[in-house]
């Protein structure tokens, strides 16, 4: 089970699942991570840190050789995050205080507990971020979701992924919305850019990227890529 600090992955590294007695924030300092709970699946790439509250069984994987940071919080700061696993995005400052806060140095310091404070009130401020794709319930939807999951780049209409399930598209659409809180598109929209982070990490380029996850037009995968990340894949990669 990792503990907080430095954390070097070779790409495929994942631990076991586990779970932590306090909260705690991973972040990338290289690579790009994906932190998996029983709520969804967090993509972490380097302009991102994902918190996950005490007592959630999760697990990370790294994609890329990834240099992985783990700082914990005392419940007197994690009150002050949500109560749910959740992606904020990571400041300039932010993530300088993550390095820090990850270098050798003595964890129980009042330096250290002070730097904790201003980290949090950094992420305080910081939306939340639309990299955790929810993990479905429903067996229908886990059937569409084991089938985009294999093959990212499938562009089967939801009414044909439905006969093959028996479920109609009206009836899927509804559990997305109600399951998930997002439609079908967005979700597998999603999915896709994070099998692009991974990809983007084990150094493939821009275009067969778009091309691997579904889109025809790398253009198109920009700016979904864009709007989800807050970056262009390129720049991302670079």
């Amino acid at each position: 089970m990792p503990s907080g600090g430095v954390h070097l992955w070779p790409s495929g590294g994942t631990s076991s699942a586990h779970s932590h007695g306090r909260g705690h924030l991973v972040y990338a300092a290289r690579g790009v991570l994906s932190v998996h709970t029983e709520r969804g699946t967090s993509i972490v790439p380097a302009d991102r840190a994902a918190w996950i509250p005490a007592g959630f069984m999760h697990y990370h994987r790294a994609h890329g050789e990834t240099d992985m940071r783990i700082v914990f919080l005392p419940p007197s700061l994690a009150r002050f995050v949500p109560g749910h696993p959740a992606v904020f995005r990571a400041s300039g400052l932010a993530r300088e205080l993550l390095l820090a806060l990850t270098s050798p140095r003595d964890d129980d310091s009042p330096a250290s507990a002070r730097l904790r404070r201003v980290l949090v009130d950094e992420l305080h401020e910081a939306p939340e971020q639309p990299l955790q794709l929810p993990e479905p319930r429903d067996d229908r939807l886990q059937a569409i979701a084991r089938t985009l999951y294999e093959n990212p780049a499938d562009n089967t209409p939801l009414a044909e992924l439905g006969q093959a399930i028996g479920a109609s598209a009206r009836t899927l659409s509804r559990l997305f919305h109600d399951e998930l809180g997002m439609t079908f598109y967005e979700w597998r929209t999603q999915l896709r850019v994070f099998h692009a982070l991974v990809l983007l990490a084990d150094g493939h380029d821009t275009t067969n990227v778009a091309h691997a996850c579904g889109w025809a037009n790398p253009s198109h995968f920009i700016a979904a890529f864009h709007k989800l990340v807050g970056t262009t894949p390129g720049r991302h990669r670079s």
